[in-house]
């Protein structure tokens, strides 16, 4: 069986920045296992794969994969399958239907691409055992009970000087690890540690940012800010909060274009 492929730099201006996602438009859908076995393959962050909607919600199915599982949301995976199937098909915006995060868009814009995301609000909590494997005390925990927990810090140096326990964090559960802190370059950065769902530093998570944005739009006073992600690759986006959802805007390069061989 032959499957088309894309390895897209999603949130990135040149090939190397960025997160990689493969991209692989299906004519329907292969069992679990055999996605999983895939994604284990690409050893991406994230698999896309993407399948007509014979529903009418929305123009195609997205469901994403880790190495290790399916995951409930992936925002630059999302953004790449808008890149790809916008460049390949024509037209100024695509829609999405999830299974378990609801309807998503990717259209067109001045940056590249803009993706729309459900917001993710936190609330004040605490997670003795998370702080303690963090390699820094942060200075306030936002918890969501969709397993997304805020870690703020009270400059960049810190953050990018984090050195955490990924083994531990990984005990801990398929959790994301968010820490934040105001950017000097950008308005904020952040790092993203996932280790429980088999992907130790996150080069840029567009679902974190579904946590940041409402959380940093609040602080800033503004609706739209800045964003980098200072992982060994680097992302960038502009993020903006519309009532209940997240608008990231950002750019996206296509790496490798080409046929994956199902055999066996």
């Amino acid at each position: 069986m032959k499957l088309p492929y894309w390895h897209v730099d999603a949130f990135a201006a040149r090939t190397f920045g960025g997160n990689q996602a493969a991209v692989m438009p299906l004519d329907a859908w292969l069992p679990d296992d055999v996605l999983l076995a895939i994604a284990a393959e690409n050893m991406f962050a994230e698999t896309a794969f993407v399948a007509r909607d014979e529903t009418g919600a929305a123009d195609w199915e997205l469901r994403w994969f880790t190495p290790a599982e399916e995951v409930r949301l992936c925002g630059h995976a999302t953004l790449a399958s808008g890149h790809v199937l916008l460049a390949r098909d024509g037209g100024e915006r695509v829609t999405f239907r999830t299974r378990r995060a609801g309807r998503l868009e990717v259209r067109r814009a001045r940056a590249g691409y803009e993706l729309a995301l459900p917001a993710i609000p936190t609330e004040p909590g605490e997670w003795s055992e998370a702080v303690a494997l963090l390699g820094a005390a942060p200075s306030e925990v936002r918890l969501s009970p969709d397993r997304y927990g805020l870690y703020l810090f009270d400059s960049e140096a810190a953050v990018r000087a984090l050195d955490p326990d990924l083994r531990g964090l990984a005990k801990l559960g398929n959790d994301q690890f968010i820490c934040s802190a105001p950017g000097t370059a950008t308005d904020i950065v952040s790092r993203v540690f996932v280790p429980g769902g088999g992907v130790d530093e996150d080069s840029f998570t567009g679902s974190a940012h579904a946590v940041l944005t409402p959380y940093w739009a609040a602080r800033l006073g503004r609706e739209s800010f800045t964003a980098h992600q200072a992982s060994k690759r680097g992302g960038d986006a502009v993020c903006r909060l519309d009532d209940d959802l997240v608008w990231l805007a950002g750019g996206c390069v296509t790496v490798v274009e080409g046929t994956f061989y199902l055999a066996g």
